[in-house]
């Protein structure tokens, strides 16, 4: 039986708070068999991750995945640098915007789809601190509003 759907393994919540998300893509990642099942018991960790662009190649950094307990000798190092699977162009495309535009590329999320990792990047501008407390502020109001219209309608 082939398993279908999508199933968030880590979201990189920090990313949204540093970071203006312009564009995500899709891309496939490079694992071990190990990684794959410490991925599916929820040890991963993509807080400080970043992505590079190399040779043609996308490399993710920083991405810590735990050592599988029933691993053995087949744990690779948990924060190894590991290839991301895109086409040609779209690297290109990324490598490009990357190089003149000040954007940086952010894992944002990964995840299982139909059996095979996955993980989302994003193509992300820097937010200067006023423009994080100014978030943080409109958040704080929008949780109020809610609050009042929730006790307002019991």
């Amino acid at each position: 039986m082939k398993k279908t759907g999508v199933k968030i393994a880590a979201q990189n919540r920090k990313a949204f708070h540093d970071y203006y998300v312009e564009e995500k893509y899709e891309a496939g990642i490079e694992l071990a068999g190990t990684e794959v099942k410490s991925i599916r018991a929820g040890t991963l960790n993509l807080k400080d991750a970043y992505c590079t662009v190399k040779d043609g190649e996308l490399f993710v950094h920083g991405m810590h995945i735990s050592p599988y307990e029933k691993g053995n000798i087949f744990n690779k190092d948990p924060v190894r640098v590991r290839r991301l699977l895109m086409h040609k162009r779209e690297i290109r495309k990324l490598h490009a915007l990357v190089k003149q535009d000040g954007y940086t590329l952010v894992p944002l999320s990964l995840y299982f789809r139909d059996a095979r990792v996955k993980i989302e990047v994003g193509l992300c501008k820097g937010k200067k601190t006023y423009d994080k407390r100014a978030a943080a502020a409109q958040m704080d109001a929008k949780r109020e509003i809610d609050r009042a219209i929730r006790a307002r309608n019991r």
